[in-house]
């Protein structure tokens, strides 16, 4: 996956790096002399939560812990990948309704009850899977109607083509401050990729690029957000109300539409991770409404991603010397 976004973005770049922990992070330098040049690190995690084997049973099915919030009632009966030896395709083993007791059935799976069936014999089986190998969800996404868009890992890759969508914008345009824009590992598990990229780069402004919930049936007003209105700010916090007021005004001069997302704590990505960071980055979160979050299926407006593409490159536009001297907490 590193790999690939090494290569999307070099074009678009003045350079390329990989971070320790396998951050992609690629740099475009704007108009000023490199002293004086503000330093925006823009972060989109290129991780996606799975699962990891834990044993082999008799027979070779494979039991698994999960990684990152895999939900079990998700993954029952899915086509998975396991990352062995070589890529073995299996299936997640659920037994038919016809044999499954009735106080069984009223329950929902829990992971200890799962197994993949990779329909190799056991030996094999042991030969090619060891302990802590990983399990990807097997999917292809599908274009639906009005722009949208359905697959597994949508959190967070459509946030990683965000940040291709913002340096293709960044082609167009005039700014000063230098690019950071970092494909980040780990997000869904520690931040270690964020965290670690921010102590490496030090920039003066940080923003994480993540999804939030979209509106569905069942799910509350105040907590999901229209996937056609327009992109969503967050504002508590774990973000600093300069950076917030600055990215609402970039979206003004671009008479777009932002939805506000209020986060009274940790906000659920990279951002808590940098803001922390040595003597403190000031933060904000830019994120695209996804519905069906941590499924195989998540689905969004591709129209959505690209707004916030242009979002992101009239805020880059906008920074400057003055604004970083002014980002003090009021």
């Amino acid at each position: 996956m590193g790999g690939w976004i090494a290569e999307a973005f070099a074009p678009l770049c003045d350079e390329v790096q990989r971070g320790k922990l396998g951050d992609v992070i690629g740099i475009r330098r704007g108009a000023l002399p490199a002293a004086r040049r503000p330093r925006i690190l823009l972060a989109a995690h290129m991780d996606e939560i799975g699962l990891m084997v834990t044993r082999v049973d008799e027979g070779g099915f494979l039991r698994v812990t999960r990684v990152g919030g895999v939900d079990p009632r998700t993954i029952l009966a899915q086509e998975v990948l396991v990352h062995g030896r070589t890529m073995l395709p299996g299936i997640v083993g659920a037994k038919p309704p016809h044999l499954t007791p009735p106080e069984e059935a009223k329950n929902a799976p829990q992971l200890k009850d799962l197994y993949i069936d990779l329909a190799l014999p056991e030996d094999e089986v042991r030969r090619l899977v060891q302990v802590g190998d990983l399990v990807t969800v097997r999917r292809e996404p599908v274009d639906l109607l009005e722009g949208h868009l359905a697959g597994k890992a949508m959190d967070n890759r459509a946030c990683v083509a965000l940040l291709y969508e913002c340096l293709q914008e960044l082609e167009r345009a005039q700014f000063q401050a230098e690019v950071l824009a970092v494909a980040t590992t780990a997000e869904e598990i520690t931040s270690a990729g964020a965290e670690t990229v921010t102590y490496q780069l030090a920039p003066d402004v940080a923003i994480a690029v993540d999804v939030t919930f979209a509106q569905q049936p069942g799910t509350e007003e105040d907590e999901t957000w229209d996937p056609a209105r327009g992109p969503v700010l967050t504002m508590g916090p774990n973000i600093s109300p300069r950076v917030f007021e600055a990215l609402r005004e970039a979206a003004r001069e671009l008479d777009m539409n932002v939805q506000i997302e209020a986060a009274p704590g940790h906000t659920g990505t990279d951002a808590w991770s940098m803001q922390v960071v040595a003597a403190g980055v000031p933060t904000a979160v830019l994120s695209v409404p996804i519905k069906y979050m941590h499924t195989s299926v998540e689905t969004l407006s591709l129209e959505n991603v690209s707004r916030a593409g242009r979002l992101l490159a009239r805020f880059v536009s906008r920074v400057d010397e003055e604004f970083v001297k002014g980002l003090v907490w009021a």
